[in-house]
């Protein structure tokens, strides 16, 4: 008895084993995707970080004293008039002129520069709001970065719990497909009958259209991760299924790294200091704008008819000019008001945020420490229902034990397996989430 068992169990590990080799060999000959090479491949290629860059660049652009209004303006303008007509002049003293097809000529052509000098030092404070709108579109590139690699890297090991889910089915249909055949063999010596076959084979077919939908559900994941890299959907590849947690995060290291990195807090100070300059530049409608311009220009006037047939002037001008608010309705007033009003929002979404991001740093770090000690568990109670499924297979072949009893231990092998996979993808979720909220998810 004791040697047929330990022939058993030999067997039984023996086809799990040709399984996972039939399996490795069936991947080795597509592409393997490590979570490295999936989440640079985003970063390249992704449409949203794309769209995100192209914003930056934009707002790096815009950072110039002359988008500030803090340069002068140089124009050149040339105005040339031409006509003819019939014109009839008469003098005071009853003289007549008359022409017909008169030609009139007028040109005037130069140079002009016009320069603000003072504004209030408005052009000073936009200037310096222009930096800031630069540092607000670096923070939003890197919340788009970062909700990218978060959503590539859940979405892999999405896609490595389903080829742990697919591994254990298919050491599901193998052993459904001893116990079949076992069936059989006790059906044709008379041991068995005919119900424990047709038992054995209806729970086979139903193993394999479990395992053809999970099938599905791997392929549609890989789709997903590949259009979250901006590439061909139809790549094929597998990835590392080896799931590795990071066991040493920290509450009060997340909550003070978050709030230094976290780019929606950030976007919140930056927008504090957007308003704040705004101020400044509304205040500046308090003071006196004054400009100065200069120019050379040239003029000549041809006419046909007249005391005077041709003019002609060249020359500099220069001047200055000076305006000053001293009333508009209170309309002063009530902007640095309203200016004012969006400081104080702007500190209130600061606190507001910061208040949010502990809150949810705490919930998810209490979700990480519950999945932690749920991994462990489920590994372990995944051993613990190998071992009776290998115990109750020896049974099952010396037909001590019958069809149901195995079949019980055969699914809660696989619900074991699905447990302990699905808890160590969900603390890997909380690790992901944790980092995300801190700002400092990196590869």
């Amino acid at each position: 008895m004791n040697m047929k068992k330990k022939s058993g169990m030999k067997n039984s590990k023996l086809l799990i084993a040709l399984l996972f080799c039939f399996g490795w060999i069936k991947t080795e000959a597509q592409t393997v995707l490590t979570v490295e090479e999936a989440v640079k491949t985003a970063l390249e290629n992704n449409y949203d970080i794309r769209i995100a860059s192209n914003e930056l660049s934009i707002d790096k652009t815009n950072v110039t004293l002359g988008n500030a209004g803090a340069l002068p303006t140089v124009t050149a303008n040339v105005v040339d008039n031409n006509g003819i007509q019939n014109s009839k002049q008469t003098r005071s003293d009853g003289t007549v002129n008359e022409l017909d097809n008169a030609k009139n000529n007028s040109l005037n052509y130069g140079v002009g520069l016009n320069w603000t000098v003072f504004d209030g030092l408005r052009m000073f404070a936009r200037y310096d709001q222009l930096k800031e709108l630069q540092k607000l579109g670096e923070a939003e590139l890197r919340l788009a970065i970062l909700t990218r690699i978060s959503d590539v890297i859940s979405t892999y090991y999405i896609i490595a719990q389903q080829q742990q889910q697919l591994a254990a089915l298919d050491t599901t249909i193998v052993i459904s497909k001893q116990r079949l055949e076992l069936a059989n063999n006790r059906y044709t010596i008379g041991k068995a009958s005919k119900l424990e076959v047709l038992n054995a084979q209806v729970d086979l077919n139903t193993d394999t259209t479990n395992l053809l939908r999970q099938k599905e559900l791997y392929a549609n994941t890989k789709i997903a991760l590949n259009q979250l890299m901006a590439r061909d959907p139809q790549i094929d590849f597998f990835v590392i299924d080896d799931i590795q947690i990071d066991k040493t995060l920290q509450l009060d290291e997340l909550i003070n790294l978050a709030q230094k990195q976290n780019p929606q807090l950030e976007t919140q100070i930056i927008n504090k200091r957007v308003a704040e300059l705004q101020l400044k530049q509304v205040k500046a409608g308090r003071y006196p704008i004054i400009g100065i311009n200069t120019g050379y220009n040239f003029a000549r006037t041809e006419s046909s008819l007249g005391f005077t047939i041709q003019t002609q002037s060249r020359g500099l001008t220069y001047g200055f000019t000076a305006t000053m608010n001293l009333f508009d309705g209170f309309n002063q007033h009530r902007n640095e008001k309203v200016a004012k009003l969006q400081i104080e929002n702007s500190q209130i979404l600061i606190e507001q945020q910061t208040e949010n991001l502990k809150t949810q740093l705490a919930s998810a770090f209490q979700t990480y420490l519950t999945n932690m000690q749920l991994a462990e568990l489920e590994q372990k109670n995944e051993e613990i229902a190998k071992q009776n499924l290998d115990i109750t297979m020896e049974k099952f072949r010396i037909g001590t034990i019958p069809t149901i009893e195995f079949r019980t231990a055969q699914l809660n092998y696989v619900t074991a397996q699905t447990r302990s996979s699905d808890a160590r993808f969900q603390a890997k979720l909380s690790e992901v989430a944790l980092k995300e909220l801190a700002g400092n998810l990196k590869f």
